[in-house]
């Protein structure tokens, strides 16, 4: 095991690099969501009580939006957070659910990834060349960093595919400080199913 450990340890070190990318972009994106309330608030105020229109203010809210969600994509993968439609993975042990983690991560993810990234390249690159801009009179000249997001969103979450799929590799070689703490215990003191969960 010790060995295991010792050679496995620039792996956990590559891993843990990898993982801050998310971990650290993932906070900062979530403000967007407090900054899109208020400007949509200021939209609303400008619009009803002084009469004054503002197509970039109104496109702003998307670009914050589309932000948000297309960067905060890899963050929500990475905190566990996405809708998981199964009824045996909680049944699992912690073996079985890092090879759940590892195969569908490999099988599914990075394809679908790679699909995305692939099908979006063109269409962004398009955009860029002529450094397209809103369609609206007075809206946004960044719409070619819009779509900039369509690439950016897949390999964030490829980056987080790699890390789920070394931690879960490493895990299921023996090393047991691979995956975080906080999985380990929930896998731990989980009791038998047949709760809520359906």
């Amino acid at each position: 095991m010790t060995a295991k450990r010792a050679a496995s340890s620039p792996l956990l070190r590559i891993t843990e690099a990898l993982d801050r990318i998310n971990g650290l972009l993932g906070p900062v994106v979530s403000w967007l969501a407090l900054a899109m309330v208020l400007v949509t608030f200021l939209v609303v105020v400008l619009r009803y009580v002084f009469d004054v229109g503002s197509i970039a203010l109104q496109e702003s809210v998307t670009y914050m939006h589309a932000t948000l969600f297309m960067l905060g994509a890899a963050y929500t993968l990475q905190q566990d957070g996405h809708v998981r439609v199964d009824i045996f993975y909680q049944r699992f042990s912690r073996r079985g659910r890092a090879w759940v983690d590892l195969l569908g991560t490999l099988i599914l993810l990075v394809p679908i990834c790679l699909f995305v990234l692939a099908s979006s390249w063109h269409y962004v690159a398009e955009s860029w060349a002529v450094h397209e801009g809103s369609r609206e009179a007075g809206g946004l000249p960044y719409v070619y960093l819009l779509k900039t997001l369509q690439v950016i969103m897949p390999v964030l979450v490829l980056i987080q595919g790699a890390v789920w799929m070394l931690r879960n590799g490493l895990f299921l070689a023996g090393v047991e400080a691979a995956l975080p703490a906080v999985s380990i215990e929930m896998s731990e003191h989980e009791g038998p199913p047949g709760g809520g969960d359906a």
